[in-house]
């Protein structure tokens, strides 16, 4: 004698012939968990009627054509559903669709080269975002900031770097073409420096304009969107100049990346950058160290990773999880950062 357990509901018990009829039917199938009414042993109904030596055999309900006919045609094609848009309500169809298909519509709209490679970027920005807000959103975090933030950095950087030249002015640049470890000065103190300080400049904005006091997980988030912003428009002129110069599978493998790992440990850096300078503004009295922290970290860690991309790659890896394990340290953490700020 058998239960038949489905759904945390137990029936039964039933006969083991019963038991095949009832698969044979097809309304008990033989991955359901049963009983044993005896000895309390469970396992699937497979289990039990192989054990007795019982055979199943599904009965068909008629042909191909029947079947179809049974499940229907408003089933198959929703025409109703269409008709009447209840898919535009759905926000995850609409999600999906745009997602899945924003690179095939592309194809339909001529643009020069530099555009096509902007707007890929701004694609895997878009994919890069919502997994982000997925995983960090708060209810202060909105889409308006969100979408001011990314392109207030990719303006910025613009300016700073293409317009003025200010990276140029940073002495500390010339030392990366250094032999090691005196090229660690220049990625830490140069590289690393002035890109983290470029991507601060929108947190600090939101910090001066909040109407109330920001979560870290809050400007983590803009931290984040910060940070994807500026390692793809780094990545859109890594494409179309230095990438330009490699053989095709290099170059292949250099775009890609350009669009998906690099952006995300420009996010990473930003985001641990966000945690501190939101404890900044929550606990004033702090806040040099907080600021001294926010500026170090993420400077430290890419400047560890960009020294290292040109000799160990796998040390370069080994920081680049670093950085990820941090942050997610940090954010765990946050109540014990409270508890030591408030004495």
């Amino acid at each position: 004698m058998l239960y038949i357990i489905r759904n945390n509901k137990q029936y039964g018990p039933y006969d083991e012939g019963v038991v095949a009829e009832y698969v044979n039917q097809g309304s008990v199938v033989e991955h359901d968990v049963a009983k044993d009414a005896q000895t309390g042993e469970t396992a699937t109904v497979a289990f039990f009627l192989r054990k007795k030596g019982i055979k199943t055999y599904v009965r068909h309900d008629g042909g191909v054509m029947r079947q179809l006919r049974k499940i229907g045609g408003d089933l198959i094609v929703p025409k109703e559903s269409l008709v009447n848009r209840e898919w535009m309500q759905d926000k995850r169809l609409l999600v999906l669709a745009i997602v899945g298909l924003f690179p095939t519509l592309m194809l339909l709209i001529p643009m020069p080269e530099i555009g096509v490679f902007y707007i890929m970027a701004l694609y895997f920005s878009a994919i890069w975002g919502l997994f982000f807000y997925y995983f960090f959103k708060t209810p202060q975090v909105t889409l308006r900031t969100t979408i001011t933030v990314f392109f207030l950095t990719h303006i910025f950087v613009f300016v700073v770097w293409d317009i003025f030249g200010l990276v140029r002015f940073n002495p500390f640049y010339a030392l990366t073409e250094a032999p090691f470890p005196i090229d660690l000065l220049g990625f830490v103190f140069g590289v690393g420096l002035t890109e983290e300080l470029a991507k601060m400049v929108p947190l600090l904005i939101i910090l001066a304009r909040a109407k109330e006091p920001l979560l870290p997980r809050t400007l983590v988030f803009y931290g984040l969107m910060a940070g994807i912003a500026f390692g793809v428009f780094e990545g859109v002129q890594y494409q179309t100049t230095v990438n330009t110069q490699l053989d095709y599978t290099s170059a292949f493998y250099g775009n890609i990346a350009r669009l998906t790992s690099l952006p995300f440990l420009h996010a990473i850096w930003c985001g641990i950058a966000g945690y501190f300078l939101a404890f900044a503004n929550l606990y004033p009295r702090y806040r040099h160290a907080l600021y001294f922290l926010a500026v170090a970290i993420p400077a430290l860690l890419h400047g560890l990773y960009d020294t290292f991309c040109q000799g160990s790659i796998l040390l370069a890896i080994v920081i680049s999880f670093v950085g990820v394990f941090l942050l997610m340290t940090y954010l765990k953490r946050s109540g014990d950062y409270q508890s030591r700020l408030k004495r």
